[in-house]
Parts: C-alpha cells; sequence; structure tokens
C-alpha cells in the first residue's frame, strides 16, 4: 500500500467558464519529490494551490496524512483552519521568492517562526542555521535587494523549512533564474526537503528541473496526462 503524505480525490475547480481542474485524482508519496508539468493554462498551479489549502475545490477532496498519522480533512477545513495548516504543517517557495523587501534575509526565514509563536531570539538563531546550511552564512543581516537571484530563493527555501514543515510545494522555483542559478538552486531545495526526509512537490515547465524529481505527472487540460509510470497514480 502506497505510504501517501497527500491522497486528492476527483477534484473540479472553475474560474468563471473556463474548467481548470478536471476531476483530477492524485497521491503524493511520503518522501518523494514529484514535478507536475504541463503548459500554461493546463492547470498545474491550480492544482498545486489546492493541495496546498491555498484554494478550495469545487468538489473533491483532499487528505493531509503527516508522519504522526492522523488525517486531516484538508478541504473540510474552515479557511482560518486551513491557513494554520498552510503556517504551521507546509512550506511555500513561489518563483518570485515573494519575500518582504524591507526585512533582512534573518529577518525573512524567522518571522515565520515568530508567527508561530517563538521567540524572536531563537527564531532568529534558528533561522540563522539554515542560512548557513544553505551557503547564506555572511549574508545574514542582507536585505533582498542586496541579494544575486539565487540567493534570494535560497532564503525562500530555508523560511520554508524553518518551521519543521514536512511537506514543501514549489511553484515554478527557479523559472527567474539562469541555468546554472537553477541547478545550484534546486539543488538546496533538493538537499533540504527530500534529503532531509521530506515531501516536495514543484509545479515547473523546465524538463531540466523535473528530470532531478523522483517523479513526473503531466497535466493537458486540467486532468492528469497518463502514461505507464503513473498509470497507478492516475487512477488512485
Amino acid at each position: 500500500m502506497i505510504d501517501s503524505v497527500v491522497h486528492a480525490h476527483s477534484l473540479f475547480k472553475s474560474f468563471g467558464p473556463t474548467r481548470a481542474l478536471a476531476g483530477v485524482d492524485v497521491r503524493v508519496r511520503r518522501g518523494e519529490s514529484l514535478a507536475i508539468m504541463g503548459a500554461s493554462g493546463s492547470g498545474k498551479t491550480t492544482l498545486l494551490h489546492v493541495l496546498a489549502g491555498i484554494v478550495n475545490p469545487d468538489s473533491g477532496s483532499v487528505a493531509f496524512t503527516p508522519a504522526t498519522g492522523e488525517r486531516i480533512d484538508v478541504t473540510g477545513q474552515s479557511e482560518a483552519e486551513r491557513s494554520k495548516l498552510r503556517r504551521e504543517r507546509f512550506g511555500f517557495v513561489f518563483q518570485q521568492g515573494l519575500l518582504i523587501p524591507e526585512l533582512t534575509a534573518i529577518e525573512n526565514v524567522a518571522l515565520s517562526l515568530m508567527i508561530n509563536g517563538m521567540k524572536r531570539q531563537g527564531a532568529t538563531s534558528h533561522a540563522a542555521s539554515w542560512l548557513h546550511a544553505l551557503g547564506l552564512a555572511g549574508m545574514e543581516d542582507r536585505r533582498i535587494g542586496e541579494l544575486s537571484g539565487g540567493q534570494a530563493q535560497r532564503v525562500a527555501i530555508a523560511r520554508a523549512q524553518v518551521t519543521g514543515a514536512e511537506l514543501i510545494f514549489a511553484d515554478e522555483p527557479t523559472g527567474a533564474l539562469d541555468s546554472q542559478t537553477s541547478t545550484e538552486v534546486m539543488d538546496a531545495l533538493l538537499w533540504s526537503t527530500t534529503g532531509q526526509g521530506r515531501t516536495l512537490v514543484v509545479v515547473t515547465h523546465d524538463p531540466q528541473v523535473a528530470a532531478r524529481c523522483s517523479r513526473t505527472l503531466r497535466m493537458r487540460d486540467g486532468a492528469l496526462a497518463p502514461t505507464t509510470a503513473d498509470s497507478d497514480e492516475v487512477r488512485a
């Protein structure tokens, strides 16, 4: 039996007359790195947002099963409950980082911990350890505009990991980077997620990024495109 950290069943989502998801079934296996690919408008980002509880589907269900074993019905939660889930259990890395430019690197990372109730000193110390681990020692007090694109994305990765989230969602994390920097950021992302026993879901248009992941699903017109390798997943 597949050990799933996320199990989504029969997801439908429309935005006005546009159908973004058309009955998607998917399991995310614990400890894997899963790439979701597809053309623009295929529904891949909508799928990530629904799996992460950012957007609720029109119908269907998403269940999250953390390592502790309880089953959390993501789609059955209120917005406040989903917000708490995203804040405490999930981590996020976006294409542009979505970091706060007025804050320093260490403040951006520590903020996630302080929002969750950790004292500033402890949050700063923990944030520093993640920045050091991701090759940013000595850059803790730089503001985001003083960092390169790759450095800023590593700050975003540290922010996603610092709370101990076991499931990380990344939406085009290398989309704004050159090929060399993209490789370095993927190295950091994979080391800090699956390399630490965590689970990673990546939406990407880049086949080289997808090739770094342990499994790839492809979307077309709001549905998963079946392949031999993923046939069990599509039928789940």
